[in-house]
């Protein structure tokens, strides 16, 4: 009789959500994960690659685009203000290009879905389009996550905007300005406060600074140079100022994969024994590499490949083994680098032998779902030792894991981090709204299954 290790991995449809199921069966064999993975499109890079498509003059052509639920999104958006985007694929998307400053009045209501980068980054495009009305709102989900913190800087800068709770939550409506420049000191880093005002600033005479507290990633100011902003970056101070007005120019963009995608193999690879995993052409821009900082800082055995530029951004394949980890303090500078990622950083601390304390993550709450409080009360479900503070988790590694019924509240990030705790834990694990993870990695499990034995 074999002893063989497997891992039974099925999608059971439960009215309108969907359970994965993840058991690996078996004892005493390999469960080792082996495997070349490609994954999806970069999802910040593909938002913005269709946003300044649809303002610059002339065609844009996006190859390697993520074709997620986010995208979607967005695209639907800029073709209700009259602006030609071909069907999403990640082989070749074409967007025709309206100029800045064309964006029609639509006579719809902008639906931006679950995409908090959506509206956020198009608030500012659209405050700053005077004589012109747009409404926007999102899915439950969207509707309470928290807008004030772009709304409030474009507010300095002129724009008329309304909505609930002081128009700090959607549906939001607003009435396009002539905006004033501004340079604004942003209490938090983040790059959809950043890209947001900078994106208001493009028609806007002058000057526009955005300041922050540590730097964020940089793929707005990236992509807009590579479009003919007129862009300057003060790395010393944390700030970015943009001229305006510009126009800028369509432009053949190549999106890398998202390494918040990768982080989950990284994980998978780093923690199931004898697992050795190629995940190929992974964007590496060092503002987005501090999971890979974190995973090294823990032990885990990880080597770039084949590093290179595609259109501007830093790439390479990462070759992941697994290796014993140990905990480490995760906090200041290095959580922008890494916020994405901390639920499955979390999975692996749980791995790991000794302490984990992730601090200043506080940002976590106000996510897909309050990611601190979900990561604890669901991984405690597994069996780990976690403990939820106000802006971080302390997670005291070294024990094994259990099969639990588990629950994703509907965060692409949290099914798809349970979906790798659930392959070292003992029994069964069913996540639950495990549909979410389409938003941002629609094949996931066809990829999951792919590496598993």
């Amino acid at each position: 009789m074999s002893n063989a290790v497997t891992i039974d991995i099925q999608v059971e449809q439960q009215a309108a959500h969907q359970v994965l199921h993840i058991n690996p069966q078996g004892s005493g064999g390999d469960r080792a994960l082996r495997g070349t993975i490609q994954i999806p499109g970069d999802k910040s890079i593909s938002h913005r690659s269709l946003m300044l498509g649809a303002i610059a003059q002339g065609e844009t052509r996006i190859q390697g685009l993520l074709v997620g639920e986010d995208p979607q999104s967005t695209a639907h958006c800029f073709r209700a203000m009259g602006v030609e985007i071909s069907p999403l694929n990640s082989t070749l998307v074409t967007v025709q290009g309206i100029g800045l400053g064309n964006l029609q009045e639509p006579d719809r209501v902008l639906d931006a879905g679950n995409s908090g980068t959506t509206l956020r980054l198009m608030l500012g495009l659209l405050a700053s389009h005077p004589d012109r009305l747009f409404t926007v709102t999102g899915d439950h989900s969207l509707c309470r996550r928290p807008m004030g913190r772009v709304v409030k800087p474009l507010q300095q800068m002129g724009a008329m905007i309304w909505g609930r709770q002081g128009a700090s939550l959607a549906p939001l409506a607003v009435q396009g300005q002539r905006l004033q420049p501004l340079h604004y000191h942003s209490p938090v880093a983040s790059a959809q406060v950043k890209s947001c005002v900078l994106l208001a600033g493009l028609m806007t005479e002058g000057e526009t600074t955005v300041t922050e507290p540590a730097l964020s990633r940089d793929h707005s100011e990236r992509m807009l140079r590579a479009f003919g902003a007129k862009l300057t970056v003060d790395p010393h101070s944390h700030s970015v100022t943009v001229q305006g007005p510009t126009q800028l120019q369509g432009q053949s963009v190549v999106v890398p994969g998202d390494i918040s995608s990768a982080a989950f193999w990284l994980v998978a690879g780093a923690i199931v024994p004898g697992s050795e995993l190629l995940i190929e052409n992974v964007g590496v821009n060092p503002t987005r590499t501090g999971i890979l900082d974190a995973l090294m800082a823990m032990g885990a055995d990880i080597q770039p490949e084949n590093q290179r530029d595609v259109a501007g951004e830093p790439v390479a394949d990462l070759r992941v083994r697994a290796s014993a980890l140990k905990g480490c303090d995760i906090g200041g500078a290095l959580i922008p680098r890494l916020i994405d990622e901390i639920p499955v950083l979390a999975v692996a601390a749980a791995l790991a032998q000794g302490k984990t304390v992730i601090r200043d993550a506080a940002e976590l709450r106000v996510k897909e779902s309050d990611r601190l409080a979900v990561v604890a009360s669901q991984l405690s479900k597994m069996g780990a030792t976690i403990t939820e503070l106000p802006d971080g988790l302390e997670i005291s590694g070294g024990s094994s894991l259990n099969g639990a019924e588990v629950d994703s509240y509907t965060d692409h990030r949290i099914a798809m981090g349970f979906a790798i705790a659930a392959l070292v834990a003992q029994g069964k694990t069913s996540i639950g709204r495990a549909e979410a993870a389409s938003i941002s990695y629609p094949d996931f499990v066809t990829t999951l299954r792919g590496i598993c034995p």
